[in-house]
């Protein structure tokens, strides 16, 4: 299944979860915020949240500075 994440296609296996996305791409402790085709789902939803064919996935982090 093919996935847009952050503006770039990606290929991931049918049925993986949001919270699966986000382990498979090596981000689970920098992610802080997810929308799926502009719609936010709440971090509690990520494991249960499954993506479909061709959704646009936004990945957000907090970046600090001064």
């Amino acid at each position: 299944m093919k996935l847009i994440v952050n503006g770039e296609e990606k290929s991931f296996d049918e049925g993986v979860t949001l919270a699966q996305v986000i382990e498979k791409l090596g981000i689970a402790d920098k992610v802080m915020a997810a929308a799926v085709n502009m719609e936010v789902v709440k971090k509690e939803k990520w494991s249960d949240f499954v993506p479909k064919e061709g959704d646009k996935i936004e990945l957000l982090h907090f970046v600090g500075g001064g």
